[in-house]
């Protein structure tokens, strides 16, 4: 494996700490919002986890910080191709005292030994090739799709259990190809929009769904991260309670 500078950094208010690259994709906001929808009061005891692309694995430990004191245990299981990053994911996870297995390898080939999981989660690249900016070299693998959001969702509607569910966070504009995913394989579609401000679109969504639902599709109120007029504060006071983990997204 290549050596490369990291830095070491807290997240969820100093709940977490993890070792990450200086220079490439680091965690940012949409990391920490997929992983707020998973409030911690909910009956998940027991429950099995798995982050898809899980990267230095701050989504999905994140999660198992807030779920530590769950009886039974939650299983955790991220999946992450990069062996640069999947070896910073497992240090990360000893580092804060979590069970999480972190298998190196292909989100879309999974290994047929880990089995079927009840929450299925993930952030994928958000362009194809050819859209946007070129990113940086260290970001490409993190930033460019390989392959449409609509094969993530058809490999893991497979891997899903009964009544379980799957959560990803994408830009607005995928949902409709998202939806079209959907049709047929999961059901009880929740979406969440995500909004610069008030005075501004939703440019992400969260999207979740149920396998064996046949619930109809559900518009939540979304959240604002900035306020709209006032320039001297970063986030929103919801928006900043989120992203220090004292407070969740109601995916309800």
């Amino acid at each position: 494996m290549a050596v490369f500078e990291t830095t070491e950094d807290t997240l969820l208010n100093g709940r977490i700490r993890i070792r990450q690259p200086a220079r490439g994709y680091r965690v940012n906001v949409d990391t920490l919002l997929l992983a707020a929808t998973f409030a911690p009061d909910m009956a998940w005891g027991g429950c099995s986890f798995v982050e898809l692309g899980c990267g230095v694995g701050a989504a999905l430990l994140g999660i198992g910080k807030q779920h530590q004191e769950k009886s039974p245990p939650v299983r955790l299981v991220g999946i992450e191709r990069d062996p640069n990053m999947a070896a910073l994911a497992k240090a990360n996870a000893l580092a804060n005292g979590l069970n999480a297995e972190i298998v190196e390898g292909d989100a879309l080939n999974p290994p047929v030994s880990i089995g079927s999981f009840d929450r299925v989660l993930f952030n994928p690249p958000y362009d194809y090739p050819g859209e946007g900016r070129s990113p940086a070299p260290e970001r490409q693998q993190a930033y460019i799709a390989e392959r449409p959001v609509e094969d993530w969702i058809k490999v893991w509607c497979n891997r899903m259990s009964k009544d379980s569910h799957l959560t990803l966070i994408h830009r607005t504009r995928r949902l409709r190809e998202i939806l079209d995913a959907m049709e047929g394989r999961l059901g009880g579609v929740e979406v969440f929009p995500v909004r610069p401000s008030s005075a501004a679109p939703a440019r992400r969504v969260i999207v979740r769904a149920r396998k064996g639902s046949k619930a109809p599709l559900k518009l939540l109120r979304g959240l604002d991260l900035h306020p709209a007029n006032d320039a001297k504060d970063k986030y929103t006071p919801e928006a900043e309670a989120i992203l220090r983990g004292d407070a969740f997204i109601d995916m309800c």
